[in-house]
């Protein structure tokens, strides 16, 4: 370990053991009615940690909606869910303001209704389908963690968290969201078909009619001591090299760029994908026990944390390349066990 780096306290480390059996017993909580999706469960998760909102993308039937509902009971969490349509308005979204009369006075005042932003868990439900006026307010309201009305700001409750999900099949009538506000997700995180094991205990669980009820395994305050602890854990000059490394290798036309990505990458990670490998990767510790980040847990999270923020020119999409494959080039042409050190200025 570097000079840069110190050890948790041991209150610290009793609190990572203590993270690391939540989220064991999260996942068979979650398993009573979620079949699979284990990746999946912990990506989302580790957004939590990392107090950011993530973008979750996948062909429906998937049991995207399930899943978050189903966090929320587990988390303790007040869930709302809003189902974005073309004609939905910033105030369906954020509340409005509306005239009131006082039943002993008479007298009319401005009262503002909060809308369904404000929830712990907020499920945004193919979010590409409503119009840039909307998409803008909700994720002004992501960013900011407030909503503003008549000139008054109204904080969101804490934890806040938003899980946006998108349709990858269908394009006709949707407004796809820009690449700048595709960046205020934390990570996107694809969601696949489950394996031949998986759906066929799917269908025996539906079709007999088998549901169980999920217990609460966490609170609302825990949750917000965890992000405490994994703003703690340090991390090495290693582990930060090589996010750093990854990030400005995957930079067109510049010293560190690799090769394919000068002629298959459009634009590449910025800053915030720095700082998204790095804090995810500490979440990931934390929720396997481990006192501090590794290399692996930059790998393991790197796909979700750089998908958005990678996009592939038209000569790779020739080529049948997207950013996923680019993603594991660059995790190949990158070495893992280079010695990183501080750049000079």
């Amino acid at each position: 370990m570097s000079s840069s780096e110190h050890s948790l306290p041991s209150d610290d480390l009793a609190a990572v053991e203590k993270c690391s059996q939540a989220y064991r017993a999260m996942r068979d909580e979650l398993g009573k009615v979620i079949v699979g999706q284990d990746t999946v469960i912990e990506q989302v998760l580790i957004a939590m940690l990392s107090s950011g909102h993530a973008l979750l993308e996948g062909v429906p039937g998937l049991a995207k909606t399930l899943l978050v509902s189903s966090l929320a009971r587990a988390l303790d969490l007040s869930f709302k869910r809003i189902q974005f349509t073309p004609d939905l308005m910033p105030s369906d979204v954020t509340g409005a303001e509306v005239i009131q009369e006082d039943p002993e006075t008479h007298q009319r005042e401005y009262r503002f209704l909060p809308g369904p932003i404000f929830a712990n868990l907020l499920l945004a439900d193919e979010i590409n389908r409503t119009p840039p006026k909307t998409q803008a307010a909700m994720l002004e309201a992501m960013q900011e963690r407030q909503v503003s009305a008549g000139g008054k700001m109204h904080s969101l409750p804490a934890p806040f968290f938003v899980l946006a999900t998108q349709n990858p099949l269908e394009q006709e009538g949707t407004y796809p969201l820009p690449e700048a506000q595709l960046d205020r997700f934390l990570l996107h995180i694809k969601v696949d078909y489950p394996t031949g094991a998986e759906e066929w205990e799917i269908a025996r669980r539906v079709t007999s009619g088998q549901s169980d009820e999920i217990r609460s395994i966490m609170t609302g305050s825990q949750i917000i001591e965890m992000q405490s602890l994994v703003r703690r854990v340090p991390v090495s000059d290693q582990v930060l090299g090589y996010a750093w490394a990854l990030a400005r290798a995957s930079r067109p036309n510049t010293e560190e760029a690799a090769e394919f990505v000068n002629r298959w990458v459009s634009w590449g990670a910025g800053p915030r994908g720095v700082l998204t490998l790095v804090t995810c990767a500490k979440a990931r510790a934390v929720l396997y026990g481990k006192p501090h980040a590794t290399v692996e847990d930059v790998r393991a999270i790197a796909t979700s944390a750089l998908r958005h923020r990678l996009a592939a020119n038209y000569t790779a999409q020739a080529n049948g390349m997207g950013s996923e494959q680019l993603i594991e080039m660059l995790l190949e042409e990158v070495p893992a066990d280079k010695k990183y050190e501080q750049p000079v200025s």
